[in-house]
C-alpha cells in the first residue's frame, strides 16, 4: 500500500458531539433534573479534552473556524469545570457576578463566531445563533433577572440538538454516501463580484 494516503476521519464529528452533549447535560442541570456530577465529568473529558483534541485536528486540516471553536469551547468548559471545583472547596471562590462577567467575555466570542457562522452553511448559523442568544440571557440572569437561567436553558438544548444534527449530517453523510440531513445555504450569500458579474452576462448573451 506504499504511496496510498490514509483516509482521515473528520474531527467535527467529535468535537460537535462534545459540545452538544456537554451542553445538554449543563441545562438539564440548570432546569433542575441532575446534578452537576456528570456536568464535571463530562466537561472536563468530552466537552473539554475531546474538543481540544477535535480542535487540534482542525488545526492539521487548515480549517481556523473549526480550530478556533472546538479548541475555545474546549477550554471554556474545563475552565467552567475549575470553576464549579474551586467553589466546592472555597478555593478562589467566584460569586454570580464574577461568573456574570466570565460569560460576558465568553458572550463577545461567540459574536465573533456567530459572524463567521453565517457564511458556512444554515446549520451553523442556527446554532451560533441560539449559543449566542443563550450566552446573552445568561448574562443577564447573572446580573439581576435570574428567571432567565431556566429560558436560557431551553435556548442551548436547542443549540445542543442543532450541534448533534451538524455531527450526523457529516457521519451520514459518510456511511450512507449521500446527503442525508442538509444543512441549507449560508445566512450571508457570497456576493458576486463585477468580475463574475460580467462573465455571468457574457454567458448568457
Amino acid at each position: 500500500m506504499a504511496g496510498k494516503s490514509a483516509s482521515l476521519g473528520n474531527p467535527a464529528v467529535v468535537g460537535l458531539a462534545g459540545f452538544g452533549l456537554t451542553t445538554l447535560l449543563l441545562q438539564l442541570h440548570n432546569l433542575g433534573f441532575c446534578g452537576v456530577g456528570p456536568i464535571l465529568a463530562c466537561g472536563l473529558i468530552f466537552g473539554g479534552t475531546a474538543q481540544l483534541m477535535a480542535g487540534l485536528q482542525e488545526f492539521k486540516a487548515g480549517n481556523n473556524f473549526g480550530y478556533s471553536a472546538f479548541c475555545s469551547y474546549g477550554a471554556f468548559w474545563i475552565a467552567l469545570c475549575i470553576i464549579l471545583l474551586f467553589n466546592k472547596f472555597d478555593i478562589y471562590k467566584s460569586s454570580g457576578t464574577d461568573i456574570g462577567c466570565f460569560l460576558i467575555a465568553w458572550t463577545l466570542y461567540t459574536a465573533i463566531l456567530w459572524v463567521a457562522a453565517l457564511r458556512i452553511h444554515g446549520a451553523m448559523a442556527s446554532t451560533f445563533t441560539l449559543l449566542l442568544a443563550g450566552f446573552i440571557l445568561l448574562d443577564l440572569a447573572h446580573f439581576g433577572y435570574p428567571a432567565m437561567t431556566k429560558v436560557a436553558a431551553y435556548v442551548l438544548i436547542l443549540c445542543a440538538l442543532n450541534a448533534w444534527y451538524m455531527m450526523a449530517h457529516v457521519i451520514f453523510n459518510d456511511v450512507f454516501g449521500k446527503d442525508v440531513l442538509p444543512v441549507g445555504k449560508p445566512w450571508i450569500e457570497p456576493k458576486e463580484t463585477s468580475d463574475q458579474f460580467v462573465e455571468a452576462e457574457a454567458e448568457a448573451s
